[in-house]
C-alpha cells in the first residue's frame, strides 16, 4: 500500500512539472507575439495598448512560474495567468493579424 503512495505522488509531481511548463511556454510565446506586433494596431482594433499586454503577459509568465517554484502547483493564480494568455492568444492575435496584414485567421 505504500508502494503505491509514493507512485502517486511521483506521477502527480511529474504531470504537475509538464503542466506547468507548458502554461509557461503558452504563456511565454505570447509575451513574444506581443513584443512583435506594431503598437499602432493595438488601438486600431479595440484593445488595450502595447504596453498593456505587455504588461499583463509578462506578470501572467512571472504569476505561472512563482506559483511552480513556490510549491502551490495548479493555483488559482496560474489560472488567471493562463486566462490572460488565452484571452491575448484567441482573441487580440487574431485580431491584430487581421488589421496589420489583412490575412485574419491563424
Amino acid at each position: 500500500m505504500a508502494l503505491a503512495v509514493i507512485f502517486y505522488d511521483v506521477v502527480a509531481y511529474y504531470l504537475t512539472t509538464i503542466i506547468m511548463i507548458s502554461l509557461v511556454v503558452i504563456e511565454i510565446v505570447a509575451l513574444i507575439n506581443c513584443l512583435t506586433q506594431r503598437a499602432d494596431a493595438f488601438p486600431v482594433v479595440g484593445s488595450l495598448s502595447k504596453n498593456a499586454w505587455t504588461g499583463i503577459l509578462a506578470a501572467s509568465a512571472l504569476v505561472t512560474l512563482a506559483c511552480y517554484v513556490v510549491g502551490q502547483g495548479i493555483s488559482i493564480f496560474a489560472f488567471a495567468a493562463i486566462t490572460a494568455a488565452a484571452i491575448y492568444m484567441l482573441d487580440v492575435r487574431p485580431a491584430l493579424r487581421d488589421a496589420t496584414d489583412g490575412s485574419g485567421g491563424w
